[in-house]
């Protein structure tokens, strides 16, 4: 409180500098969609040749937990680098997207047949189209599988949008964490500035006080207390 003229200014500082960064980064836009993976009406298999009597399956669904190795599969295809370029989205660009089952620890990827897209721009139409994009690659993806494993087409697996592609709404958490760490930065600066100020202060008061009244009394010894 007495160094008020250090504290003060200090403190406009930070908030001046805590607003200019709040003000200097550009919103983030982000959309979602999420995509389920069931099994066709008529089931994994289906009659082949009828003379022979063979039964044809889908190899994805030829298996306990298909539909989850499936979405496993789909997630590390669109979230691959090499399919984020084709698409015009880039890891850490100004346009990008995540892709997960519904958690992002990759040792769970077995939980749930769900595929989870969230685009994220600075611009809200790109937010959305990003998500667009990769919602039509992801069933493209799981066509040109099931083709490539000569699966029956009544066998394919169902790609259902449970929510489709969200208009974009901003994110702030970006910009108030940012705001809030140069906020508590600036706050603890002012204070050891102030500390600072005050300890120069008092030395410098004692140093001029020893000089205008030196000590010349030569220190007193102690008497020694005898029993």
């Amino acid at each position: 409180m007495r160094r008020w003229y250090v504290a003060i200014p200090a403190l406009l500082l930070t908030l001046a500098g805590s607003y200019g960064i709040y003000a200097s980064i550009p919103p983030m836009y982000q959309s979602s969609a999420v995509l389920s993976l069931t099994v066709p009406i008529t089931g994994p298999s289906t009659l082949g040749d009828r003379r022979d009597q063979i039964m044809e399956a889908n190899p994805l669904l030829n298996y306990n937990y298909g539909l989850n190795m499936t979405a496993e599969v789909l997630v590390q295809i669109l979230g691959s680098e090499d399919t984020m370029t084709k698409l015009g989205a880039r890891p850490h660009g100004e346009t990008t997207y995540e892709v997960n089952n519904g958690s992002p620890n990759p040792e769970l990827l077995f939980s749930q047949p769900f595929v989870l897209i969230e685009g994220m721009s600075s611009d809200p139409r790109a937010a959305k189209e990003i998500v667009t994009r990769v919602t039509q690659r992801a069933r493209a993806e799981l066509d040109k599988r099931q083709v490539q494993l000569k699966a029956p087409p009544t066998t394919f697996i169902i790609l259902t949008e449970i929510l489709p592609p969200t208009d974009a709404v901003a994110l702030r958490n970006d910009k108030l964490r940012y705001t809030a760490a140069v906020l508590l930065l600036g706050l603890l600066a002012s204070l050891a500035a102030s500390f600072a100020t005050e300890s120069v202060t008092a030395a410098l008061y004692r140093r001029r006080r020893e000089r205008a009244n030196p000590v010349q009394a030569a220190p007193v010894r102690e008497e020694v207390l005898q029993r």
